[in-house]
């Protein structure tokens, strides 16, 4: 069974997340997905609500996602336990642990990346606005891992949740998280007086 792991800060998860999960859908036998506290980064919204956020991007994939599945049980700001937590319960699986393509030079600098190579494949997926170098793959291959590179159907939008985290940027999630952060007064921009 070849299956993707897909693990991002969700904060908030955006239209690019949505459309990298609709494309694993329907290239690998399950996704996995799980919403983790990036240790590179400071998050604004709590693990729980990035989580029901997720949901609700998983939901609303068109026509309805048939392999994908959230799994809070395996998060962890480390990849490399998530991965063991995961072969734990599918230990016959094969493993392919997707990344944007803005992380192919941070990886090797990850908590135990060396055996974390050794036991994933990797899908890159590129992301408009970021180069990928064929030496920063050829490191990583060096570490112990394969590495695809997904096809440009499959390319984040030039959108990042920091666009909605900064400035409120609505375009850049789907309705339904939109409500909900609204609803749970979520990120600091919604909760600011308006300019004078």
């Amino acid at each position: 069974m070849n299956i993707a792991l897909f693990g991002t800060s969700a904060d908030p998860p955006s239209i690019g997340h949505q459309q990298i999960l609709q494309w694993l859908d329907n290239h690998y036998d399950r996704t996995i997905v799980w919403v983790s506290d990036n240790p590179f980064k400071t998050h604004q919204a709590s693990l729980r609500d990035r989580l029901a956020m997720m949901e609700l991007t998983i939901a609303a994939i068109q026509p309805p996602a048939q392999t994908i599945g959230l799994h809070p049980e395996l998060s962890d700001p480390r990849t490399i336990n998530t991965v063991e937590k995961a072969k734990q319960i599918l230990p016959e699986a094969n493993f392919t642990l997707v990344i944007g393509g803005d992380l192919v030079l941070q990886l090797p600098t990850w908590y135990r990346a060396q055996d974390l190579l050794h036991q994933v494949k990797l899908l890159v997926v590129p992301r408009q606005g970021v180069s990928i170098e064929q030496t920063d793959i050829e490191r990583l291959v060096q570490m112990g891992t394969e590495v695809a590179i997904a096809p440009d159907s499959t390319s984040i939008p030039n959108v990042s949740s920091s666009d909605y985290r900064n400035n409120g940027n609505s375009s850049v999630i789907i309705p339904t998280v939109a409500a909900y952060i609204q609803r749970e007064s979520l990120y600091a921009w919604q909760t600011s007086p308006a300019p004078q």
